[in-house]
């Protein structure tokens, strides 16, 4: 075979293994995926929960980049501390050794093609049918195509001579030079993949093929770890100085912990060697991997703070420019493996964010309603309040718009039916929330328009006006402390029963201004009365909507 034909079986070989991955790595997130948004929400504990996090979540996905990738996104929208990603990039690298586990014990212990045809077959045929352990088809077809990847793949490498990798071999016995060079083709590979996980199962390959030695494949993965950071880096391109800080840290980590190993390098080969038993190189490697990852976490561990306030001062937060004060929200994902899951759990968060602003806007209502009679000031007061709720509604807008569009990309994902099915809610949720801020917009221009025409509400309006703005604040508050979970029917009832009571006190309020009308009060001011409880018993109905769309997230 010409090196033509060998650059082509090798390609092909690590595309079908690549691809493998990825099946099985989709698999598991859609079988796991409600799982793994609570694992991210354990992870806003101590930093012993964030390893444990990070370590979990890669095992599942199996890929350290996007889980770095998504912390990084994650700090960048707020949603974790900086001191929190340390933990998790730290368990993310634990959890990327899974793959090398798995390739070493199964790859080359038994006979590839009596495991991988099955798993393709069994998987193939649960993924195709309609039930609920279709998610664990995928990933069983998936698991099957990567065994029939590196079969190929180590079918491959022994028509690669000695003469055709002598240059490997002219430097394998040249002491420190010969773990450098190892170090950096790790690297360059690593770097042109984009997946560490794929390197090391190169790296495997050729020492199981007897083509590299025991100690260059060693430097090799070293390499590796190195060259997975460029995910995170390339994630945090344009991003906040947060976001920026927290791929630093998984480079920064990566980088030193390699530069120890290297220094260490025999006597962290011969450590492995003796808690490793048997001869199989593989098993040997892949035990590095595990304890290079293992040591670097636990030498890094007690010092997460200083970790952090060193990376606080190699890239300073400079504070937010007028550019940034415009809401953004990309959908990110590592080059190789996306994680649409753990984007719906962003997505979550976010819509919590922009349910906070409604509470604020409806917040800032009540309070000048509460206190216009008295205000010396009622004209400064309703433009102040107006101008503020205007750039609220406009940021709300945005949010809509950005929120739209991530969730939409989440749904051309490969996702389970419960997922798409909580994105079609989201989508409605996040409309529901954007009319409420209109609405909040609209009773604050009424507001300011009952004063500069002088027709402020009487006192007894005002005092009617407080037992019903209370009843949609207590809804509001209802709602937004219960989004990203599904009601129980138990509150679901309680919903419906604000939403009559609401009703009810409107009709009452109502009635009141008609009767106001008939007994001669000013029309214009009743009639701007009656306009200003629509627009507030709106908010209700959209809080109705809202419960009923959280009670039937998965239905």
């Amino acid at each position: 075979m010409g090196y033509l034909g060998i650059f082509f079986s090798i390609t092909g070989s690590l595309g079908l293994f690549l691809y493998g991955m990825k099946v099985m790595g989709d698999g598991l997130q859609q079988a796991a995926g409600q799982r793994m948004q609570k694992a991210l929400a354990f992870m806003t504990g101590n930093r012993l929960s964030a390893v444990l996090t990070g370590l979990g979540v890669t095992a599942v996905i199996q890929s350290s980049s996007a889980t770095t990738v998504m912390v990084v996104s994650f700090v960048n929208a707020g949603l974790l501390t900086l001191k929190q990603a340390i933990g998790v990039i730290m368990g993310a690298n634990i959890g990327t050794t899974i793959t090398a586990w798995i390739v070493s014990l199964i790859g080359f212990s038994f006979k590839i093609s009596a495991l991988a045809f099955p798993a393709v077959g069994i998987g193939f045929v649960m993924s195709a049918m309609k039930w609920k352990h279709k998610d664990w088809g995928v990933s069983l077809l998936g698991f099957g195509l990567l065994f029939m990847g590196l079969d190929f793949l180590t079918k491959s490498m022994p028509s690669l001579s000695t003469e055709t990798l002598a240059f490997i071999n002219i430097f394998s016995d040249r002491g420190f030079m010969s773990i450098l060079l190892g170090t950096s083709m790790g690297l360059g590979i690593t770097l042109i993949i984009h997946s560490s996980s794929a390197a090391t199962a190169i790296f495997l390959t050729l020492a199981h093929q007897g083509t590299i030695n025991y100690e260059m494949a060693a430097a090799m993965i070293l390499g590796a770890n190195i060259g997975t950071t460029i995910d995170a880096a390339l994630a945090a391109i344009g991003a906040k100085p947060a976001a920026k800080q927290a791929a630093l840290v998984h480079v920064l980590f990566n980088v030193i912990g390699t530069i120890w190993a290297l220094v260490f390098f025999r006597q962290l080969l011969a450590l492995v060697d003796i808690v490793t038993p048997g001869t199989e190189i593989t098993n040997h490697l892949a035990m590095l991997h595990t304890v290079f990852n293992t040591v670097n976490t636990l030498f890094f561990f007690p010092f997460v703070n200083q970790f952090a306030a060193l990376v606080k001062k190699i890239i300073k937060d400079k504070g937010v420019s007028a550019e940034q004060k415009h809401y953004k929200l990309s959908y990110t994902s590592a080059t190789f493996q996306n994680t649409p899951e753990l984007n719906i759990y962003r997505a979550n968060n976010e819509i919590r964010e922009m349910a906070g602003i409604v509470s604020s806007m409806y917040g800032r209502i009540s309070g000048v309603l509460d206190t216009l009679k008295d205000s010396p000031e009622q004209e400064k007061a309703v433009e102040e309040l107006t101008a503020e709720l205007r750039d609220k509604e406009i940021y709300a807008d945005e949010m809509r718009e950005e929120l739209t569009h991530f969730l939409m990309e989440c749904a051309r994902q490969m996702l389970n039916q419960r997922s798409e099915r909580r994105i079609s809610r989201l989508l409605r949720i996040v409309a529901d929330l954007e009319n409420m801020t209109d609405d909040c917009y609209t009773a604050s221009l009424l507001l300011e328009r009952s004063v500069k025409k002088d027709l402020v509400f009487k006192g007894e309006s005002m005092k009617a006006l407080v037992p019903y703005t209370g009843l949609v604040g207590e809804f509001l508050n209802f709602v937004q402390t219960r989004l990203g979970r599904i009601l129980t029917p138990e509150e679901s009832e309680q919903a419906a029963l604000a939403e009559g009571r609401i009703n009810k006190e409107r009709n009452k309020l109502r009635k009141y201004g008609r009767k106001r009308i008939e007994a001669g009060e000013n029309v214009k001011t009743e009639l701007l009365f009656i306009d200003f409880i629509r627009h507030l018993e709106q908010l209700g109905d959209y809080c109705y909507h809202i419960s009923f769309a959280l009670a039937h997230l998965e239905d």
